[in-house]
């Protein structure tokens, strides 16, 4: 059996395949599904639309995206393990969907948008960042 060539994220057909596939997987998952669901509810058709956009706009330089996610972010209960778990599925979702340039942006862009996430969150809690 001959190895499925993946492809590049080129269009956002395929940012919207990689945000489905990826929150798919996060509404399954023991540790992050709960804390989603909790605050996502019924509404996944507008946040998934969202996300499209986010990426759309991080990966192709769309510009569909236009708010600031971190407040928002910010009062949801994570720790590293979440991010931890976070970033794994993310870049699983990569692997398993598309390999290129843009995809291993992707990944990299992930990792950024975790450890300012994380830093900031540390700061709001008091503790010292390194």
């Amino acid at each position: 059996m001959a190895l499925e060539e993946k492809n590049d994220i080129k269009s956002e057909d395929d940012v919207s395949t990689l945000v489905h596939t990826f929150y798919a997987k996060v509404r399954a998952d023991e540790l992050l599904g709960p804390i989603f669901e909790s605050i996502i509810k019924d509404n996944w058709a507008p946040h998934l639309k969202r996300m499209v956009d986010f990426w759309s706009t991080i990966l192709l330089y769309t510009h569909k995206y236009k708010d600031d996610p971190m407040p928002k972010h910010m009062q949801l209960p994570v720790e590293q393990r979440h991010f931890d778990r976070w970033l794994f599925l993310f870049n699983d979702t990569l692997d398993t969907l598309f390999a290129g340039e843009i995809a291993e942006n992707a990944k990299l862009r992930a990792g950024s948008i975790a450890k300012i996430m994380m830093v900031i969150r540390a700061r709001k809690d008091g503790l010292r960042v390194l």
